[in-house]
């Protein structure tokens, strides 16, 4: 047993000695499998990863289903309710109430009252110059306020003979139908004119397959409305998910070839260096399997090191891009 025990004591000092010696092989090896354990787990890590960091950023597009009462109908009040409770977590519904107003050029405008708190989660990307806040604030499309052509000052608007007294809180620019609208709080639009939405914009989070399915309850629980999915919304995700996830893991693959050659190479350029201490070992009387065990250790312990470490810092690397470009 003692015998054991001090060859393996003298096997691990050999080891330590060699490691001391040729400090500067050593290191570059252990760079090499540092990089390289490095650039797998970056890699891989980006490969996992993207695709909820994808689904994040469409959702910051605006919905991808859209819930709409049949024609000349509103929603009753509980159905807003109603999709919130079947989207749980998982997503978001935003009310939308449409009228066509006239101002007092007897020109036709249309407006929309809605909830401009779930507006700004909805749709982030449109470009407002300040959101409403009170009551009697209006959000005018760019497009509209020429219509209106106020000047900054208060202006009213007829719904059905019924006029209503508005101030602009800031203008709205997207470059589509928005830019054409007046929006006002849905309190404000449902006293006006007593209406109810007749339109629910829903972003539901998870796989094309999720949203589907999202599509086929919300239908069973809303049997009065058409709920239809953004084609160009949702099928450009699917589209773009797969083609990433699909580069991200061929690009993987060939990093961690290429960083795997390049160890391999490190390695016998290292054990080419130290063929005179093997053939000195062998002089001495050393076993190839003694020689082996030795090659393989160090081989071992290199790369234990280097992948704990490539390791932690591909994590770090992962999370820095991650970070950096969502």
């Amino acid at each position: 047993m003692s015998r054991t025990t001090s060859k393996s004591a003298m096997y691990f000092r050999m080891l330590r000695r060699a490691a001391i010696l040729r400090k500067g092989q050593a290191a570059a090896a252990l760079a090499a499998v540092i990089v390289a354990g490095a650039a797998g787990t970056a890699m891989l890590n980006l490969y996992v990863d993207v695709q909820t960091k994808l689904r994040r950023e469409f959702r910051k597009f605006g919905a991808n289903i859209v819930a709409q009462a049949k024609s000349g109908e509103n929603f009753p009040p509980a159905t807003l309710q109603r999709i919130s409770t079947e989207l749980g977590d998982h997503g978001l519904a935003v009310p939308f109430s449409y009228a066509v107003a006239r101002t007092d050029k007897d020109q036709s405008v249309v407006v929309v009252g809605t909830d401009f708190n779930s507006v700004r989660q909805l749709d982030p990307w449109w470009s407002v110059s300040a959101w409403p806040k009170r009551a009697g604030e209006a959000l005018v499309g760019a497009r509209a306020a020429r219509i209106i052509n106020h000047n900054g000052q208060p202006f009213t608007l007829s719904v059905q003979e019924r006029a209503l007294r508005f101030s602009e809180a800031g203008t709205v620019q997207t470059g589509a139908g928005e830019d054409s609208r007046v929006y006002i709080s849905q309190s404000d639009f449902h006293e006006w004119t007593g209406m109810n939405p007749s339109v629910i914009e829903i972003a539901a989070s998870g796989s094309p397959a999720d949203v589907s399915a999202t599509i086929e309850n919300l239908k069973l629980a809303l049997p009065d409305a058409d709920v239809t999915a953004v084609r160009q919304v949702t099928e450009a995700e699917a589209n773009l998910l797969g083609k990433t996830r699909s580069t991200l893991l061929w690009s993987s693959a060939l990093i961690v070839c290429i960083a795997a050659l390049c160890v391999l190479a490190t390695l016998m350029g290292w054990v080419f260096d130290r063929r005179r201490d093997f053939a000195i070992m062998k002089a001495l009387g050393a076993s190839d399997r003694l020689i082996a065990l030795f090659v393989a250790g160090e081989a071992a312990i290199m790369g234990f090191a280097g992948a704990l470490v490539g390791f932690a810092a591909g994590i770090g690397i992962a999370d820095w891009i991650g970070h950096a470009n969502f």
